[in-house]
């Protein structure tokens, strides 16, 4: 199954950086004292947020982007007026890097988000030392103790978790952890397909007091219009935007009749 390589793989990158080294990192990234970008008070704005990911690869869909320039896709985002970015920074089978978060979140204006499969505290305390201004955790793959525990230090290092789900039983667990972001992929990370209407039929069982984001599968208009209907807060959105050549009219497209 692809999940269990992704994890597997995540752990191995884990494991070769000594025991004293990721010590170090989450030791650094307590007594950073750099403001952050707030993620939370992005969703927080009215209407529809819309969060623009830097993707290289996929594993289901292979190299998305061969001519890949990490920060003038970045920039022309936020030349379109987009809400945060979203930065891959798994390497294996996404071809992104740590760097490519650092770089981003050092030259753009808008919150920046590590999208990894995170197994391991350090990976948290990376994202926060690289300028993150929040990290992904994805409840499937973690115990309901790590869960609890990464979400308990992301706060603490002022990072916001976005925790992801595709499972009523997930929400509950990420709610239980101390979830304040709920973001419901249309993906399933088993086999990496996709149901858009995934996050329609969960939207209801998220409670009011957390913030909702939709994930993987938006393509139109239509859609991000549907989403906003049903009370989501955000959409997280990659290959669409990745794979046209304006990226600033593909912004502007999507968006077109959720925010004047």
């Amino acid at each position: 199954m692809i999940l269990d390589q992704l994890v597997q793989a995540s752990q191995q990158r884990v494991q070769k950086v000594p025991v004293r080294e990721r010590v170090k990192r989450i030791q650094q990234a307590r007594k950073m004292t750099t403001p952050v970008l707030s993620f939370e008070a992005m969703l927080a704005q009215p209407g529809l947020q819309l969060i623009g990911e830097v993707k290289r690869a996929s594993p289901s869909k292979g190299l998305i982007a061969a001519e890949f320039d990490y920060l003038q896709i970045a920039q022309d985002y936020v030349a379109a007026g987009i809400d945060a970015i979203s930065v891959l920074t798994e390497p294996r089978y996404f071809k992104g890097q740590l760097s490519y978060l650092q770089a981003i979140a050092q030259t753009v204006s808008v919150p920046t988000l590590r999208k990894d499969f995170i197994v391991a505290a350090s990976q948290i305390a990376s994202a926060r030392l690289a300028g993150a201004s929040a990290v992904l955790l994805i409840v499937s793959i973690l115990t309901p103790a790590q869960l609890k525990a990464f979400i308990t230090l992301a706060h603490e290092l002022n990072l916001s978790a976005l925790v992801e789900v595709h499972t009523t039983a997930e929400i509950q667990l990420a709610v239980a952890a101390g979830a304040r972001i709920i973001g419901i992929n249309n993906r399933n990370l088993k086999d990496f397909s996709v149901n858009f209407a995934t996050s329609c039929q969960l939207r209801q069982a998220v409670p009011a007091e957390c913030y909702v984001v939709a994930e993987s599968g938006i393509q139109t208009a239509t859609q991000a219009q549907q989403l906003a209907a049903a009370g989501f807060d955000a959409m997280l959105v990659g290959e669409t935007l990745m794979r046209a050549p304006d990226k600033g009219q593909a912004v502007m497209q999507l968006r077109a009749g959720v925010r004047g």
